[in-house]
């Protein structure tokens, strides 16, 4: 049976409101078919606008099988290009980030502009065209500060999520963004335990004593349909403040939007609970703001904060090994140790992705195991990571089927 037969049949015997079945988590075919089915098509977020800050800055990135290139241009324009040459194919940065006034590729030294035209190729001879041979481009977008890219040769609509998201994104105003601190870990599970494991806070009290302190447990607040009283009542605030903060979700569920409160007294993501940079971020002023989450699979969840912004991305290495880079975002003026003190800024998100880490590693674990079956996911503690599942089968199950069967 072909892996994408396979695929179909494990699609058709699931059990909806239960987890997956083990191949989902551990089989390198299926997590083939991830990548070329999903992370290969869809539109993922690659890093914030702030990084590359002046023409010739450039941030280079891998998903799969690709490796690109994130360049800001000397007109000032965003591109992203794969990073191999169109001589032999060599990779032409090799450094995660930097600043350059042409792209040249070390091994031949071809010659790029910023923009990806071929400028000069040695000893090509008179019948070359360089015009026919500038690097190829990958699909980019920026949205309100952050740039998104899309590996697919024909990229799916982004307007649509650009439209609903903006609103809510520009009182951040990340444009005037500097990323204060970034790390990544490596988590040996696979990509969809990630999701899994962030979509809920049902094992939040057992694993997230720091996070606890200000972020509430009830899913009721940031859960599927962001059905709750109180979280009504702060959006309406909020809104009456010229924020915009009411729940917003997709057609598909890919994409979601809102603002939520913190715990009582809360005003950020600190051991204190108090705002975490004195220069904020954007022109939120009320410090009772609570958070605006935003997701959009299969890439990214963040917190834009009165004070700061975190911003998360999600990258498969493996079928049972996965990245997690996490960006802490102040104002670009703000100074390390008068307007924030680093330590206290990320010690909250640095130990709960370091606990998530260790919760998603133990999931594998036990999924390994002959011993595992599918379990029933808890409908008032996990609607979002029933959204998350069903949002992923329907997608792989659509994309996978012949176009006569999908449009039934």
């Amino acid at each position: 049976m072909s892996a994408r037969n396979y695929m179909l049949a494990l699609l058709n015997q699931r059990r909806s409101g239960y987890s997956l079945t083990q191949p989902f988590y551990r089989d390198p075919d299926i997590f083939r078919l991830d990548m070329e089915t999903i992370w290969y098509r869809d539109w993922l977020f690659a890093i914030p606008a702030c990084e590359l800050a002046k023409p010739g800055s450039y941030v280079t990135h891998k998903v799969g099988d690709y490796r690109v290139i994130i360049v800001r241009g000397a007109d000032n324009v965003i591109r992203a290009f794969h990073n191999t040459c169109r001589h032999r194919g060599s990779v032409i940065c090799k450094a995660a980030k930097g600043n350059v006034p042409k792209l040249v590729c070390p091994y031949h030294q071809w010659t790029y502009e910023l923009d990806g035209t071929l400028l000069w190729a040695r000893d090509m001879g008179p019948d070359f065209d360089a015009s026919q041979h500038g690097l190829k481009p990958v699909h980019c977008r920026e949205l309100a500060g952050l740039i998104y890219i899309c590996l697919a040769d024909d990229a799916p609509d982004f307007d649509a999520f650009a439209t609903l998201v903006r609103p809510y994104l520009e009182p951040h105003d990340l444009g005037n963004a500097k990323v204060a601190h970034e790390s990544s870990i490596v988590e040996s599970g696979n990509w969809k335990l990630v999701w899994e494991n962030n979509r809920e806070c049902y094992h939040c009290s057992g694993n997230h004593p720091s996070l606890c302190r200000t972020f509430p447990e009830d899913p009721s607040l940031f859960g599927a349909d962001g059905n709750s009283l109180q979280l009504q009542a702060h959006v309406e605030r909020m809104e009456a403040q010229g924020i915009p903060s009411s729940f917003q979700m997709s057609a598909d569920t890919q994409y979601r939007v809102t603002r939520m409160p913190l715990i009582e007294g809360a005003e950020s993501y600190t051991m204190n609970g108090k705002v975490a940079v004195d220069k904020f971020l954007g022109r939120i002023a009320d410090k009772s703001a609570g958070t605006l989450l935003k997701f959009h699979y299969p890439t990214t969840w963040n917190h834009f904060l009165a004070d700061h912004s975190i911003v998360f991305r999600v990258t498969p290495i493996g079928p049972m090994e996965t990245e997690v880079t996490t960006k802490w975002l102040v104002h670009k003026d703000a100074t390390e140790g008068k307007d924030y003190d680093l330590q206290r800024l990320t010690e909250v998100w640095t130990a709960t992705n370091d606990e998530d880490r260790r919760v998603v590693e133990d999931n594998q674990l036990g999924i390994n195991s002959p011993a595992y079956e599918p379990g029933p996911y808890s409908q008032t503690q996990e609607g979002g990571v029933i959204g998350f599942v069903d949002w992923y089968c329907n997608t792989l199950g659509r994309r996978l089927r012949p176009t006569s069967l999908a449009a039934e």
